[in-house]
């Protein structure tokens, strides 16, 4: 069943986490924070909205890490209903589509509960105040949300363009010192699958 993202209040500042990676080791926000932007995905392996993107979303995020963006990808899903989401398969999945940013595992979900994150994909983009959108506010110092939403327009069967006009307009705002445009338009995508009982209110 297709969902939205909950498009969280811009200006929240990104909560911290400390997540396994698919090479045997962590990553922590506090790694990330030194970049000028920050960019969190929520992702998985089996997701057929995250198959359609995964090709640009490598080079995407291959192209922006050489610019200084810090960018992890995060899987929260079941991995006990959903093994091809669990590490192994994750470890396989990066290699396989060329992931060159950290695919961490959030198995509590503690992480995209924080983080507001309700489909695969879902993107968060961190960077300073002075990117906000106009008329938004920060609530914090240092890096806060600046964009969330989609990628870009297309999804499976839609015909649209995979180029991810949207993520690339907001990340070349924050490195170029401009404002991210305020029109920000929801992902689509599977519903993170969470352990039952463990649902977002």
């Amino acid at each position: 069943m297709a969902e939205s993202s909950t498009m969280v209040t811009l200006g929240s500042p990104p909560a911290p986490f400390r997540l396994p990676d698919t090479e045997g080791g962590e990553v922590a926000l506090a790694d990330l924070l030194d970049a000028p932007a920050i960019l969190v995905m929520f992702i998985c392996n089996h997701c057929p909205f995250v198959k359609h993107v995964r090709s640009e979303l490598a080079g995407l995020t291959e192209a922006y890490q050489r610019r200084g963006v810090a960018v992890v990808g995060i899987n929260a899903n079941d991995a006990e209903r959903y093994p091809e989401d669990g590490p192994e398969a994750m470890a396989e999945e990066a290699r396989l589509v060329g992931y060159t940013f950290p695919y961490l595992h959030d198995a509590s979900q503690e992480v995209a509960k924080a983080y507001g994150a309700a489909c695969t994909p879902d993107f968060f983009v961190y960077g300073p105040a002075a990117s906000l959108p106009e008329g938004a506010e920060a609530t914090a110092e240092g890096h806060v949300l600046v964009y969330r939403g989609q990628m870009d327009g297309s999804r499976p069967g839609n015909g649209a363009p995979v180029d991810g006009v949207d993520l690339r307009a907001a990340l070349d705002a924050v490195l170029t010192g401009q404002r991210v445009a305020a029109e920000q338009m929801p992902s689509v995508g599977c519903s993170i699958k969470w352990r039952p009982g463990n649902e977002p209110a």
